[in-house]
């Protein structure tokens, strides 16, 4: 049986994103927003702490699956940059 798949958002409007696995889309989106309820990293941190999180279990590049997620929670209004060079990421307040 197939898994489920997420057709994942991009920011910019005129671009689309990648279709994923429902389960992966989970497992990171969920370990994005656990990091970013305690911490505001930069892209690079905000990356290496994903990494670190799920390296012992994730199967697939922890990175591309990140980065893909990580558009898609901003472009659902979720997370946002903000802060100059480098910029920072943090969870939006409603």
């Amino acid at each position: 049986m197939k898994s489920s798949q997420i057709q994942t958002l991009h920011p910019i409007a005129d671009k689309t994103n990648k279709k994923i696995a429902l389960d992966k889309y989970e497992t990171i989106r969920d370990q994005l927003i656990q990091i970013l309820q305690t911490t505001e990293p930069t892209h690079t941190e905000l990356m290496e702490l994903l990494y670190q999180n799920v390296k012992d279990y994730f199967v697939g590049g922890v990175q591309w699956y990140g980065e893909t997620v990580k558009l898609d929670l901003e472009a659902r209004g979720m997370i946002e940059r903000f802060g100059a060079k480098p910029e920072r990421y943090r969870l939006k307040k409603d």
